[in-house]
């Protein structure tokens, strides 16, 4: 597992776990016994990282093998549960700058070095403006502009055309329908391009962002995200 910490995240996280408030590992914001509980994301399908539970090994899902994403693969090393869940609640929604930093350092700690290492630039999901204003921040950009600081790669903004409807309650194709062209990038983009957000719940929005990526010029596209929501 790869991990980073940058200045911002030593200001962020003092020397306590940030679970359950014990002595946190050196340089870590958690201790070894809280990282190990966390809810991983393991077993996955590696297409669009729904979680597999009780398979022994981590092979594309049923969904994946009959249409599979315009993206090559999925990292999204926990599932959307437990103190992960409180802790983007937190982040979200309450803005919470700790909260974030955490998240971040545990996508980090998450993927192997070589998956840090294979995006030639990142394009975080944008939030449109008006929801963007409404909430204070964008937490998609949040977390990608820092995390292309410290992987040293350029950061390329998608714009949304169009305020799409809530995704509350609908199923995944209902998803594909509402966000289809929602998003287009004006850049010429790299061959290898990893989008990213801060939970995954059918991948809808990442398969739109992913098209918008291919027609700007990307020929392999990685989805990444913080948390995965497991399917019903």
């Amino acid at each position: 597992m790869g991990f980073g910490v940058d200045q911002f995240l030593r200001r962020q996280l003092p020397g306590r776990c940030a679970f359950c408030l014990g002595e946190a590992d050196r340089d870590r914001p958690w201790c070894g016994a809280c990282f190990a509980s966390l809810p991983w994301n393991l077993p996955a399908c590696p297409h669009c990282a729904e979680p597999l539970p009780g398979r022994p090994e981590a092979r594309p899902c049923g969904r994946c093998l009959r249409q599979p994403p315009p993206f090559v693969r999925s990292r999204v090393p926990l599932r959307y549960e437990l103190e992960v869940a409180g802790l983007m609640q937190r982040f979200k929604f309450a803005a919470s700058p700790r909260a974030g930093a955490v998240l971040l350092a545990l996508f980090e700690a998450g993927l192997p070095g070589a998956a840090l290492s294979w995006p030639q630039a990142l394009v975080p999901v944008p939030l449109h403006p008006r929801r963007a204003r409404e909430r204070g921040f964008d937490q998609g950009e949040w977390l990608a502009r820092r995390l292309a600081c410290r992987l040293a790669l350029p950061l390329v903004r998608a714009r949304r055309r169009r305020d799409t409807p809530t995704q509350r309650g609908l199923d995944r194709d209902e998803r594909r329908r509402n966000l289809s062209g929602a998003f287009v990038i004006e850049a010429a983009l790299p061959p290898r391009v990893a989008l990213v957000d801060d939970v995954m719940t059918t991948g809808a929005t990442l398969e739109a962002l992913a098209e918008a990526c291919r027609s700007a010029g990307a020929r392999e596209v990685e989805a990444w995200a913080v948390a995965r929501t497991p399917l019903q």
